[in-house]
């Protein structure tokens, strides 16, 4: 039965049997599953054929160099690298383009946006971003931020393998046609086995073309000669100042209100300010256009300058204000307001006669303006208290008290002119009287005070008390009181009803008058030398007062003025010997019962003599010719007795 072939009629089914089940090859060893060979078929019957696969047998025919020597050694496994090392900073940069429509334009109804495509390969990201251009009126920069951008709705991404030059790319909505890629990025590819479309042109924008297009079409001026730094060395600092006004009274309420216009020559600019005045009611700002370069024309502008646009450039200016427009009694036009220019300053002058050849610079009278304002009447002076007191509480609500001047007051202080004077009445017995008027004049006072004499019947002391005195022919309302020109030798002075002759006057009179050639007549001055008979200097020297020389060291100098110096020591009052001998104490600083040449020098300090070392020495050889630096008390007293 197992020659015939395994065909239909020839097979042969034992009715007896039974088992039909695989035996069983399937087993532990070890504690490993491991599958033996089956050695009994199925039904229990044995196997009699080769067990060994075609495989085992064909191994067995064939010699196999392994079988002898072993399998040979493999190469060890290259190292894992992450892709984000392996691909960090590797970017494929494509150029692409997409059509933006512009609505509610005449011009244009679409737009050509350029992008720049960045993948990343380290994390497939990608990000889209649009070159800025100047003046594009569109908002640019980066329009896709890095991130995986989604493929479809299925949940793929885009990857490397899905991009390519020439085809259309759809990210969130908007459509990019990419038109070329970089150098890098086609190796690239070309390396991963994809074949790169060549580069196409892309299409122009038509809003940058027609932009373009005008700014070739744009005029140019030929640049001027003229030099802005020479104009800045030269005219730095200086400034025309005029004087003008703005005379608004034909409106309501209006007034004619005082300006000035400074033009400014470093830069032809010019501002304007307003002249406040006290109690005028105006703001405390006195800016009315500041400075900054104002055109003759400001509202001569095209009829087709666009009337939304409030700055004029140069090219609708056609010219700015030079000082050639200005001019006295000229009326300037300045941003729609009329100014009358009535008067300039000094150096506006000079520029004018220097620059323009101008003259002629008679300032214009101004009419009043308006009606004048009523003026506060003074109350008549009523003799109490000062008439400049009374005066103050006439001014202000508040009464102040009179205002002084402290500088006079601080460069005159403690000096006073004394002059004699004797009463000008036709009683015998007044016309004996003698007065001494002081004149102070840190503050313009005068005081009289009458000597006493004996046997005259009459008290002396003090005849007017300290007060300023006002000339007879002066009015309450504008007193003219006396002042030093007014005192002389021969004078008639009134005083409050009486008439006083200017007999005499001190050595300081002369003396201040001297000083102070330019306050009295020259007729004054020699007249009082005539009667003091000789110049303040040298009656000073003989009255005890101090001595001030200018030293010209002419033969016979030291010896007249040491002859005065001691003669001014000689005549200083001191007569008793208690007062000699206490200006010997107070020389006599060390407390050693003599002066010595230092301490002699600083008692010709103490009473304002001159004081220089070849004086000292002269007088103190003088003292004591054995020893000048040992000046007793006995010789000290023999000093003023000679």
């Amino acid at each position: 039965m197992d020659g015939l072939p395994f065909l239909p009629g020839n097979t042969f089914c034992d009715p007896t049997k039974s088992r039909y089940h695989v035996s069983h090859s399937l087993g532990y060893k070890n504690g490993y599953q491991i599958a033996s060979r089956p050695n009994i078929g199925i039904g229990g019957e044995p196997i009699r054929y080769n067990t060994l696969s075609e495989q085992e047998l064909d191994d067995l025919a064939q010699y196999k160099p392994t079988l002898t020597y072993g399998p040979a050694k493999q190469a060890p496994p290259e190292d894992f690298v992450p892709a984000h090392v392996a691909f960090d900073k590797k970017v494929l940069r494509f150029s692409g383009w997409y059509k933006q429509t512009v609505h509610e334009s005449p011009n244009e109804h679409y737009r050509v946006r350029h992008v720049q495509i960045y993948y990343y390969l380290e994390d497939d990201s990608i990000a889209v971003v649009e070159p800025p251009k100047e003046n594009s009126g569109m908002p640019q920069g980066k329009l896709i931020k890095r991130q995986r951008l989604p493929k479809n709705d299925v949940g793929d991404y885009w990857l490397w393998k899905d991009l390519n030059v020439g085809m259309n790319v759809t990210f969130y909505g908007k459509v990019f046609h990419i038109y070329d890629c970089d150098q890098w990025t086609r190796g690239f590819l070309h390396q991963e086995g994809i074949n790169v479309n060549p580069p196409e042109d892309c299409p122009t924008d038509p809003y940058l073309k027609n932009r373009e297009e005008s700014a070739a079409l744009k005029t140019y001026k030929t640049p001027t000669d003229f030099d802005k730094l020479r104009q800045f060395l030269e005219m730095d600092r200086k400034v025309l100042r005029f004087y003008c006004v703005w005379d608004d009274r034909d409106s309501m309420f209006g007034e004619m209100n005082k300006y000035v216009i400074h033009y400014y020559l470093v830069d032809d600019t010019l501002e304007v300010r307003e002249c406040h005045s006290a109690n005028n009611g105006r703001d405390p700002f006195p800016v009315l256009i500041q400075r900054q370069k104002v055109p003759v024309d400001r509202y001569n502008v095209p009829s087709t300058f666009p009337g939304i646009v409030m700055e004029l450039s140069q090219q609708e200016i056609k010219r700015y204000f030079t000082p050639s427009d200005f001019a006295i009694g000229k009326t300037v036009l300045i941003f729609n307001r009329k100014f009358f220019i009535y008067d300039v300053d000094p150096f506006t002058k000079a520029f004018y006669w220097k620059n323009f050849g101008v003259t002629d610079f008679t300032p214009v009278e101004l009419s009043p303006n308006g009606v004048p304002l009523p003026k506060m009447e003074i109350a008549p002076y009523n003799g109490f208290g000062s008439l400049e007191d009374s005066m103050q509480s006439c001014l202000s609500l508040v009464p102040e008290q009179p205002k002084k001047d402290f500088i006079k007051m601080l460069e005159n202080d403690g000096k006073q002119l004394r002059f004699e004077a004797s009463l000008d009445t036709p009683n015998p017995d007044d016309k004996l009287r003698r007065f001494i008027i002081t004149y102070r004049l840190a503050d313009d006072m005068i005081t009289i005070h009458e000597p006493p004499k004996k046997n005259s019947g009459i008290i002396g002391g003090k005849f007017l008390e300290r007060s300023r005195v006002a000339k007879p022919n002066s009015t309450p309302s504008n007193p003219q009181y006396y002042g030093p020109a007014d005192f002389y030798i021969g004078a008639s002075i009134e005083i409050f009803k009486h008439r006083f002759i200017i007999t005499n006057a001190d050595l300081y009179v002369l003396k201040y008058m001297e000083e102070h050639p330019n306050r009295f007549p020259e007729t004054t001055v020699q007249s009082l030398r005539q009667t003091l008979g000789q110049t303040g200097a040298e009656r000073e020297m003989r009255k005890g007062g101090p001595i001030h020389v200018k030293r010209t060291y002419e033969p016979g100098e030291l010896q007249r003025i040491t002859g005065e110096v001691k003669q001014q020591l000689q005549k200083t009052a001191i007569t008793a010997p208690s007062r000699k001998d206490a200006m010997f104490l107070g020389a006599d600083t060390n407390r050693v019962g003599y002066i010595s040449r230092q301490n002699l020098k600083e008692l010709l300090i103490k009473h304002h003599l001159p004081c220089d070392d070849d004086i000292v020495n002269a007088l103190a050889t003088e003292l004591n010719p054995e020893n000048p630096d040992c000046i007793d008390l006995e010789v000290f007293r023999k000093f003023f007795e000679a």
